[in-house]
């Protein structure tokens, strides 16, 4: 047994403990043990003390209200670092101090390293140093718990990114055939999915096939109905299936992969035609598209094609035929961009709004669109531009940015 000082026992202006504080301490000698207790029974509020003789007793006697365990280095059943690493393993997120005859500092310094929050020699302890490297070691370890709480959210969040920049479309098209630009900016903070989607993609018999949705509600799981149903969409378009027939597939999925029945998904889809004159088109419970051609711009219908999918069943959507000539803008949107809030009374851009900053802009430029809205923008944003001619946007400007905002 190696002696606690005398002055040890000096007990005035001794720091206070946290409430309701419970100590595990594991020491072998009794006298040592009951020194221990002493010397804390001096704070303003003394702990619970539970005793263990051996590290095979103090694994029968860690409970999850322990918040610090003291632990001697000579051990009837381990010795050394190898008692402190089997503590710091049966113990990994409580508080664990080091309180030993072995006056080493280099072995103090190998046991701070290891994890302990802090190295005490008992024939240098007194009750205020011993009150006050309790609680150093709790708020250390406190912190030390929220570090690395920190970093693995901090891993986890690239790991999402990761995988939503992978969820996010890369058009499927001929860039000589006609000018493709889209924009994509989600509403939810710090996520580059939304419940907005887009894809574009060209078919072999040269057939251009655009489509833009919208899953009502906000947040991840919306995010990820979303990226379902564009992927759904790719490959029923790649596998030659278009029209009714795509919408109920579409339908379906929605209703086997949503949350909850009141989720509904509106969408825009369009499919021109090779020769690029012409175009077939389906508002889903959408926003209309706007079309420039021939000098003026408007919107392309004022009656959608049908409902919104998941909502009814056994829904046959009308088709809608353009003739769009030889030069011409198709601009497919979701609401974010027409629920902008602009003037002083906070009014909805709408459609008509947005006609009339094309008109003014003499062209459908969506980096000028975007950016004249700035913070007005609340909701989700996609908006996907196919231009033939002249009517096309600046062959300069990026075609595509997947993660704008």
């Amino acid at each position: 047994m190696t002696p606690f000082p005398r002055e040890a026992f000096v007990t005035l202006a001794s720091p206070g403990l946290p409430d309701q504080l419970v100590l595990l301490l594991i020491e072998d000698d009794a006298g040592d043990a009951f020194l221990v207790e002493e010397l804390l029974a001096g704070a303003e509020r003394p702990p619970k003390i539970t005793w263990a003789r051996s590290l095979s007793e103090a694994r029968e006697r860690l409970t999850p209200d322990v918040r610090c365990v003291l632990v001697d280095l000579s051990l009837p059943d381990a010795m050394g670092l190898e008692a402190l690493e089997q503590v710091l393993s049966m113990a990994p997120d409580t508080a664990v101090l080091v309180l030993t005859g072995l006056d080493d500092a280099h072995v103090g310094i190998d046991a701070v390293a290891a994890g302990a929050q802090d190295f005490l020699v008992k024939q240098d302890v007194d009750a205020r140093l011993l009150i006050r490297a309790i609680r150093y070691a709790i708020e250390r370890k406190r912190a030390d718990l929220a570090m690395r709480e920190l970093l693995q959210a901090r891993i986890l969040s690239k790991e999402n990114s990761r995988l939503e920049r992978g969820l996010l479309p890369v058009p499927l098209l001929d860039a000589a055939a006609l000018g493709h630009q889209a924009r994509y900016l989600p509403g939810r903070t710090g996520g580059l999915l939304a419940g907005d989607f887009w894809d574009t993609v060209q078919t072999p018999d040269g057939a251009v096939h655009v489509v833009i949705g919208d899953v009502c509600g906000h947040g991840p799981d919306e995010a990820a109905l979303g990226a379902a149903l564009r992927i759904a969409w790719r490959t029923l378009v790649l596998s030659g299936r278009t029209g009714n027939a795509m919408l109920r597939t579409l339908d379906t999925v929605l209703r086997h992969e949503r949350k909850s029945p009141e989720i509904f998904t509106t969408l825009c889809i369009a499919t021109i035609a090779p020769d690029l004159a012409g175009a077939r088109m389906h508002v889903v419970g959408h926003p209309p598209p706007l079309l420039l051609r021939d000098g003026g711009i408007d919107v392309v219908t004022d009656m959608p094609s049908g409902p919104p999918l998941g909502i009814f069943p056994d829904v046959e959507w009308t088709p809608l035929d353009l003739d769009l000539g030889e030069s011409w803008s198709l601009l497919l949107y979701t609401d974010g961009l027409i629920e902008a809030t602009v003037g002083d009374s906070r009014d909805l851009l709408g459609t008509d709004g947005l006609l009339q900053l094309i008109r003014d802009h003499a062209r459908i430029d969506l980096d000028r669109i975007i950016s004249s809205l700035g913070d007005a923008v609340h909701d989700d944003v996609a908006a996907v531009l196919v231009s033939r001619g002249p009517a096309g946007p600046d062959p300069d400007r990026p075609e595509t940015r997947r993660d704008a905002g």
